[in-house]
């Protein structure tokens, strides 16, 4: 309330509305003024304040477009005039353009956490060798560009030197800094907390993801629900619907019943009044506003009104499981040496080899080495074997040749025995890549990679499956490694060993079981399923311009807990929107009963509409702070 007592427009309205209240309750009382003060009093005040109404009300009746709001308020007002009740005219166009300011206070309130995108956009950018800023508008792709402590990454780029931490929440949503070294991505919004760095750009503003996060956004609130659509639709029926019923109250008692002209109008007058849809045409839009703006605030871009609500209704939800319910990189989650070795020792050799490979998994043992500040084995004659391993002669090791990959690769070479081809069936049972290092004299131990379940996964589908919805794992990966993988995080319903075709062909499946149901995917091989899904939502997008631009809903912070909120937040909405409307529909019909026998009057009339916007816009901006 305090922000709106600061819009002047909305003080005007008050300070006039008193005045002419004033007027009505000396009315009432039957103290009257001449008519040659009160009218052109009166019409000066309604023509100040409701021109814009009056205007589009008479372009409207020229036009015979009796679909406008503004028709009716004019009609209403000049038989106001006509019946000289003059107060009670003035009253009505100060009340009906009062709600229309409470119904842009609405949508620009329901837009805040939206436009704070748009004000929090660097402007500005400091060129490497340059010595004034240069707007980012100027800023090429290349360009380096430098960023100070404290300061905001104008661009989308790529690190070139120093070492931060960056607040990517306004990307993100997520509220931890995020460290940033050379090679690293950052991006246009976020904000450097600590040291110097210098960054080549990679995207130009217009193609930044914060650029495509703000249009996607706005967009999204211009996408018109299933809701608006039929409320309009409803509207632009009701609206002359009420016209010609206010006609008939009018005309029938007057022509067939010697009817009082006067009173028949004036019933006529509030009948129009009351039925006057503000209300129920501001419901839907505003929800959606406080909803989209909330989600995007938290790294969850909604595309369009239609999939707020169609999330709400799912009834299953297909998950990809690399990256979206795993991290989507290996790690070495087993160290098992054999016949004296030590764990150290087998790492170190096993990186001596890995070191020549740019594969995932030996990414994963060097990581694995450096994290436990162990140096390499030093490798000579290294070979590759695609598919299988790799070999060559450890001159660290007694004795030199080794083999390190599959077992059927190790076992072309050496022999194995049978302690280890159990430890390594019960590894893959378990949905783990195992490695097994030998020589020629023995095996020296088992490394097993596994691409590492996310911290929230669990506790996503736990969430969602109290939701009443049923989750789904769709993977390419092999059976045993879904198997293990949906165990660990609750999900059932397994399909492996999937392309991305067959992937969109389940979709139908489900969709043919289910009804209606969304896919969340990494957003780039799991088009064809996104796509026929009814929502599709792509998981890690941060800086992915095909995710952005392909799915309906983005997660910009790979964080799949916003899935259960994305479902509530929906769920919310619908029902936001439901007792919306529902309010505005009985509370209409109540008015227009007490009208038709008499017991209402302009002015109780405007002042329900009025009131009754106020509650729904109320109602609507709840879902800025929900939960």
């Amino acid at each position: 309330m305090k922000e709106l007592l600061k819009n002047s427009k909305f003080r005007f309205l008050l300070v006039a509305l008193a005045f002419v209240a004033i007027f009505e309750v000396l009315s009432i009382l039957n103290i009257r003024f001449n008519n040659y003060i009160e009218l052109p009093v009166f019409a000066a005040i309604s023509i100040l304040i409701g021109h814009k109404t009056i205007l589009s009300g008479i372009r409207n009746l020229l036009k015979l477009n009796f679909k406008s709001i503004n028709t009716l308020m004019f009609i209403a007002v000049c038989g106001a005039f006509y019946l000289k009740q003059y107060p009670e005219g003035a009253i009505v166009i100060i009340l009906f353009t009062l709600g229309e300011t409470l119904e842009d206070f609405g949508i620009e309130r329901s837009k805040s956490a939206m436009q704070s995108l748009v004000n929090d956009f660097p402007k500005s950018a400091n060129l490497k060798n340059g010595k004034e800023k240069v707007a980012i508008e100027n800023v090429k792709t290349g360009d380096i560009v430098i960023v100070k402590p404290g300061d905001k990454i104008p661009l989308d780029g790529k690190v070139t030197e120093g070492t931060s931490f960056v607040d990517e929440s306004m990307i993100t949503g997520e509220p931890i800094a995020v460290d940033k070294r050379i090679g690293d991505d950052v991006y246009a919004g976020t904000i450097n907390t600590q040291g110097y760095l210098e960054f080549k750009v990679t995207r130009e503003s217009k193609d930044s993801t914060l650029s495509k996060i703000i249009e996607l956004t706005f967009n999204a609130t211009k996408s018109k629900s299933e809701s608006q659509r039929f409320i309009e639709k409803f509207s632009s029926y009701y609206t002359p619907s009420i016209l010609i019923v206010s006609i008939l109250v009018f005309a029938i008692p007057v022509l067939f019943f010697n009817g009082d002209f006067d009173e028949w109008l004036l019933m006529s007058l509030t009948l129009l009044v009351i039925a006057c849809p503000c209300a129920l045409v501001i419901s839907t839009p505003i929800s959606i506003y406080s909803a989209v703006g909330n989600a995007s605030t938290r790294g969850l871009l909604i595309k369009g009104g239609k999939y707020l609500e169609t999330m709400g209704k799912i009834k299953a939800i297909a998950m990809d499981k690399t990256r979206t319910i795993t991290l989507g990189r290996p790690v070495v989650s087993d160290i098992i040496p054999f016949n004296g070795f030590s764990k150290e020792d087998l790492i170190a050799c096993a990186a001596g080899f890995e070191i020549f490979s740019e594969h995932p998994i030996a990414g994963s043992i060097i990581e694995k080495a450096k994290s436990e500040n162990i140096n390499y084995h030093e490798v000579i004659n290294f070979k590759s074997v695609t598919g299988k391993g790799v070999k060559g002669d450890c001159i660290v090791c007694s004795d030199t040749h080794h083999c390190l990959g599959s077992l059927d690769f190790i076992t072309e070479e050496h022999s194995v025995k049978e302690d280890v081809v159990r430890q390594v069936k019960e590894l893959q049972n378990m949905g783990k890549t195992a490695l097994v290092l030998s020589s020629n004299n023995s095996v020296e131990g088992i490394v097993a990679v596994t691409d590492e379940i996310k911290d929230d996964s669990a506790t996503a589908i736990k969430e969602l499956i109290s939701l009443g919805i049923t989750p789904v794992m769709m993977t390419g990966d092999n059976e045993l490694a879904a198997i293990y993988v949906a165990d660990k995080v609750g999900i059932k319903n397994v399909k492996s060993k999937l392309l991305p075709q067959d992937k969109s062909t389940e979709i139908e499946n489900l969709i043919n079981q289910f009804g209606i149901v969304a896919m969340v995917g990494d957003g780039v091989n799991d088009a064809p399923a996104l796509a026929r899904a009814d929502i599709g939502i792509a998981m890690g997008s941060a800086g992915s311009g095909i995710a952005i631009e392909t799915a309906d809903v983005c997660l910009m912070n790979d964080n799949l807990s916003l899935i259960p909120f994305f479902v509530r937040i929906s769920r919310k909405t619908n029902s936001t929107i439901k007792i919306n409307t529902i309010f505005a529909i009985v509370t209409k019909f109540i008015f227009i009963f007490l009208a038709v026998f008499g017991l209402s009057n302009l002015v109780m009339a405007i002042f329900a509409d009025v009131g009754v916007t106020i509650l729904v816009i109320l109602n609507s901006l709840r879902l800025l702070k929900y939960k």
